[in-house]
């Protein structure tokens, strides 16, 4: 598919923690941008900045050639594409739709077909790199879709990320960053336990971090993370709800191919367990408070 063949016209719906500097990003580079979000204050701060309100999804759609959403999960996106003012009601043949939410690969193949049959294109391109590579425009984005169309976005794309990987098909991408959210959760459980345990033992665990650093279990979970653990500083840059969701859909994901996934089970219970105790809205590196809690419950028990 060839790049478009006038100035692109780009629409932004979703302008959370993530959304809106992605948005500011991409109105940066130069393109025209109009944006909806359910808050007017976050729609406002970027029309200072040069955006048109699009005033609902539909609004927004009815003037794009690319549309980016960054929402927070299946049924959100859904409403924006379907909804009574949805992106379907409005968006003309050839526009393409870039769906930067980390949702069901399933529902995301769904929506694609739905969007098919109207003559929009749908790119699934979830992101990972927290709101400091949104900031940056450095995030990366794991990419599903037909390369034609993957190519003829790449430029708004790059506006927003440094890593750029085209997985597969449409739902490749979501299925990339559901395996993304296993192995930071599966990681972060590790890390939670090793605080913990060196806690217990009477060692200091910032010395303990600082050795693993310098060997095989270095990752940026242990770098980050665990450091959040030690410091017990929670305060949200990816919220424990949401990677509560994130586990859902692995677990969705893993059920629905009759897998095996042992550790996905557990990692969503205890992220579950998280949010029950009332740590939703923390970063979700509180689930090293969370193992603490159980340890020194445990041991109050064993008295």
């Amino acid at each position: 598919m060839s790049t478009f063949e006038k100035p692109v016209a780009v629409g932004f719906i979703g302008l959370g923690v993530m959304g809106r500097p992605m948005a500011s990003n991409i109105l940066k580079a130069g393109f025209a941008l109009a944006v909806h979000d359910i808050d007017p204050a976050k729609v406002n701060a970027l029309g200072a900045a040069g955006a048109r309100d699009g005033g609902s999804a539909a609004g927004v759609a009815a003037s794009a050639d690319v549309i980016v959403i960054s929402a927070p999960d299946t049924a959100d996106v859904e409403a924006i594409l379907f909804g009574k003012q949805g992106i379907a009601s409005a968006a003309k043949r050839g526009t393409v739709v870039v769906d930067c939410s980390s949702i069901s690969a399933t529902a995301t193949q769904d929506f694609a077909a739905r969007l098919a049959a109207n003559g929009i294109a749908l790119v699934d391109a979830p992101v990972s790199g927290g709101a400091k590579g949104a900031e940056e425009g450095t995030l990366s984005m794991m990419i599903g879709g037909d390369a034609g169309v993957v190519e003829k976005v790449r430029p708004i794309l790059e506006c927003m990320g440094k890593t750029l990987k085209h997985i597969g098909p449409v739902g490749a991408g979501q299925v990339a960053k559901t395996c993304n959210q296993l192995v930071i959760a599966g990681t972060m459980m590790a890390c939670a336990e090793m605080v913990a345990l060196c806690r217990k033992m009477g060692v200091d665990p910032s010395s303990v971090r600082e050795a693993l650093l310098g060997g095989g279990a270095r990752s940026f979970v242990l770098e980050n993370h665990a450091q959040r653990m030690i410091e017990e500083k929670f305060a949200p840059g990816f919220r424990a709800r949401l990677m509560l969701k994130d586990m859902k859909l692995a677990a969705g994901v893993g059920a629905s191919v009759g897998g095996f996934m042992p550790l996905t089970t557990l990692v969503a219970q205890m992220m579950q367990v998280l949010c029950n105790s009332g740590r939703a809205d923390l970063d979700h590196s509180s689930l090293g408070a969370l193992v603490q809690d159980l340890w020194e419950a445990g041991e109050t028990a064993r008295k």
